[in-house]
């Protein structure tokens, strides 16, 4: 079976909920209507990732433009209760595509770094919550607590406990993945494995090149296609009053290394470095059975008597 996928190197409108869904609802237009059937956006694409930003926060004190500053973040997150949940519905089904988008979401008074799996047909199929936020991340995303399963309208929800790690099976292949450095976590990573992910989704802040190794051993590992999905963002990008925040930074704050690499460890297409774009690509999973023949990390390769 191939599979026609896009991983979206882009940028959001900073901030600004509304205007990023608005180009978000474009993107997928123009990609689907080339004959992609699955688009990856990056971390927090709605609405950004706040790089170099310090919330005002250090050990023993807040400061209250910190405060305010929090409070402009939650009001342009995702809400998923609310009007957001239909209308990213609604851009999948009218598209014909499946779609998984790095969001901030918020749930009452806290923020997730989500992921959000929405297909042509069943809607919202699944959320995935980062497990464990990195560095000062940890701030201002909650760690996923009670699940990562997506409330119903009107209800404040959560779901049983780890049910965003569960891979969502799908007409394209089994879909599953992990939100940044949630992929240095081994257990988690072999959770996916066992249940067979075959499109292992993994949305990003790391520029770095190192990047690629580590995305290029997960396919290697799990025998999978992974597609990584970082941001394009430069220090101008910012809006005036959010731009001095970030005045240690470099002008080029996020130079992207998106990524498809193949079941082998292979580069199909990519890193993308120094420019937003699509990486854009066919792929045949009939290529995981092959790369199966001498290696499977829950199979024939596996020693659980030992491990």
């Amino acid at each position: 079976m191939k599979v026609k996928v896009a991983v979206i190197q882009e940028s959001p409108l900073f901030f600004a909920k509304e205007a990023t869904l608005v180009k978000l609802e474009r993107l997928v237009r123009e990609y689907a209507a080339a004959g992609c059937q699955l688009l990856v956006f990056p971390e927090s694409f709605v609405p950004g990732y706040p790089r170099g930003f310090s919330f005002g926060a250090v050990v023993g004190s807040r400061t209250e433009a910190g405060r305010a500053l929090y409070a402009e973040f939650h009001r342009n997150s995702i809400d998923l209760a609310g009007a957001d949940r239909p209308r990213l519905e609604a851009l999948a089904r009218e598209n014909g595509v499946y779609l998984v988008i790095g969001v901030t979401e918020r749930l009452g008074g806290s923020l997730y770094c989500s992921m959000l799996y929405l297909g042509p047909q069943g809607g919202l199929l699944a959320v995935h919550r980062k497990v464990k936020p990195t560095g000062t991340e940890r701030l201002f995303w909650a760690e996923a607590g009670v699940g990562t399963s997506f409330p119903e309208p009107g209800k404040f929800s959560g779901g049983a406990a780890g049910a965003g790690l569960d891979v969502v099976p799908t007409k394209l292949g089994r879909l599953g993945g992990l939100i940044c450095w949630e992929n240095y976590l081994p257990q988690a990573r072999l959770r996916l494995y066992r249940q067979g992910v075959q499109l292992y989704l993994a949305p990003t802040a790391d520029a770095r090149e190192v990047w690629t190794a580590t995305l290029r051993h997960i396919a290697l590992e799990g025998r999978c296609f992974v597609l990584g999905c970082n941001q394009y963002f430069t220090k101008s990008m910012y809006p005036d009053r959010y731009r001095e925040l970030a005045a240690a930074e470099p002008e080029e704050m996020c130079p992207g290394g998106s990524v498809i690499v193949s079941p082998l460890g292979e580069l199909i297409a990519g890193p993308l470095f120094g420019e937003a774009g699509a990486l854009v690509a066919e792929l045949d999973l009939e290529d995981i059975v092959g790369a199966q023949l001498d290696f499977d990390v829950v199979g024939h390769y596996n020693r659980p008597d030992l491990f």
